[in-house]
């Protein structure tokens, strides 16, 4: 199972920990929505509580009032090939040689598998699908006498990307991995407590009134106990890779990454997009939310009418029922409706920050004629997606992704759409450098893989997957 584009918290110092926990998660929501979790100390033990659904859904004055403490970590997640339940659902809280040790992870590890392998061998026992608990054992076993050299013992032995979490009776610790594909970054609380806060991504310091401090660089070890706060570097150095799509889709509009807004860097990519692939049209719609910077900066550079010609609902439940063949295109229409009198007749260019197997997008297309417009032009605001992720991305395998197995022509007579146009690998290097500069440092401090195939980190081909056995419910 990949930890995926999941959202982490931790806290120190404050005593209400697990109600700015709690905010913190909300305010990751967009990073995950199948399951959260928040563990919690006062100084001697954990106390966690887990769920399935929203945040909003899993926590209750009742479940927050269970969690004392002036600690504590959060996690709020998505899952992917591992699938869902209770057991795969962070943070993970155990006790070891040394005490308790809870952790929430966003990224994958990507030998886990073989870890995993020697580590059955051994006699280990796991109790999830999840890489995170290869970690977790690694760090069970490590010799190392300190916990702190103990996750280290442990990360010297993994492969992948990672943003980590991790408390303890008596301090809190986050990693970020030495190439920093995964963000995570420091505050502190405007309070007299002065509370130390991490997070992947500083939006949720605002609604909690922190003050944002900094990124952690790739490879930092970040340490808050009753001491203070203090860092090291004992991971070996890599090439700083930060996932693009960071910047494309996952963070927030409203976050930082590196020196400038995510939303000004999608209207970059726009902007980009419409000098690459200009479009004869009347007006530009955006896929909402995710496209809704770019199409604006699409529709500035191309001086054409910004239109919202899609609706969406936000307010689609986890689960529902679907009918199976009374209404066609059932799950995009649950999310997504055309404004007919915004389409009808018009030429329209609609704007997305990807396309992955295409068959979304050609119901877009299609409900965008069935209101009435007379040309579909797509336009998307990344390059092909030609090959999967491995650092923690719910992606297809590379035989599902269109872009992989379709030349442009092919694609646009799939979407059924008037034309297609990708912006390219050099247009999202040159949008993000000219509104930012990478946090992960150095000009070329971006991960592409998803693009170009280019992996910045090894990936590891176990022999044979572990098998999935049937599992007891929790």
């Amino acid at each position: 199972m990949l930890a995926a584009m999941c959202g982490v918290f931790g806290i120190y110092g404050h005593p209400e920990a697990a109600n700015l926990t709690y905010l913190g998660l909300h305010a990751l929501q967009h990073r995950g929505q199948e399951a959260a979790g928040i563990v919690t100390t006062e100084g001697r033990v954990l106390y966690s509580h887990r769920g399935e659904g929203l945040v909003h859904e899993v926590f209750n004055e009742a479940a927050i009032g269970r969690l004392p403490g002036h600690a504590a970590i959060g996690h709020t997640r998505y899952s992917t090939a591992g699938g869902g339940g209770l057991r795969n659902t962070q943070p993970f809280a155990f006790e070891y040689a040394l005490g308790a040790l809870a952790v929430a992870h966003n990224g994958n590890l990507t030998n886990a598998q073989e870890l995993r392998a020697e580590l059955e061998q051994k006699g280990a026992i796991f109790q999830s699908s999840s890489d995170t608990e290869t970690l977790v054992h690694l760090i069970a076993h490590s010799p190392q006498r300190k916990v702190e050299d103990r996750i280290v013992d442990a990360l010297l032995r993994v492969e992948g990307a990672y943003s980590l979490v991790f408390l303890t009776p008596d301090r809190l610790v986050a990693v970020r991995d030495p190439a920093g594909v995964r963000p995570l970054c420091v505050g502190r609380l405007r309070t007299p407590e002065q509370a130390y806060v991490v997070a992947s991504e500083p939006t949720c310091f605002d609604l909690i009134n922190a003050s944002f401090e900094r990124y952690l660089a790739p490879g930092e070890v970040f340490t808050v106990d009753a001491r203070g706060a203090r860092s090291s570097f004992p991971l070996p150095g890599r090439r700083p890779a930060l996932c693009v799509f960071e910047y494309v889709y996952f963070a927030r509009p409203d976050s930082m990454l590196g020196s400038a807004s995510v939303y000004e860097v999608r209207k970059e990519l726009g902007r980009r997009l419409a000098v690459e692939h200009p479009a004869e049209a009347d007006l530009v719609l955006p896929v909402p939310d995710s496209g809704v910077p770019a199409a604006l900066g699409y529709a500035e550079q191309m001086k054409l009418p910004f239109e919202l010609g899609l609706i969406r609902s936000h307010y689609v439940g986890r689960t529902f029922i679907e009918p199976r063949q009374s209404i066609r295109h059932f799950g995009v229409r649950l999310k997504l409706n055309p404004v007919g009198d915004v389409l009808r007749g018009k030429r329209v260019v609609v704007v997305d920050d990807s396309i992955v197997r295409g068959t979304t997008s050609r119901k877009i297309v299609k409900m965008l004629r069935d209101a009435g417009a007379r040309e579909v032009h797509v336009r998307i605001s990344s390059p092909p997606t030609q090959w999967p992720c491995f650092y923690g991305i719910d992606t297809p395998t590379r035989g599902e992704l269109i872009a992989s197995t379709h030349t442009v022509a092919e694609t646009v007579r799939y979407l059924t759409a008037d034309s297609l146009g990708y912006l390219s690998r050099e247009g999202l290097s040159q949008a993000v450098s000219a509104v930012s500069t990478p946090l992960s440092g150095g000009g070329a401090g971006l991960c592409d893989a998803c693009f170009s195939g280019n992996y910045p980190i090894p990936i590891v081909e176990p022999a044979a997957p572990h098998r999935q056995l049937p599992l007891l419910q929790v």
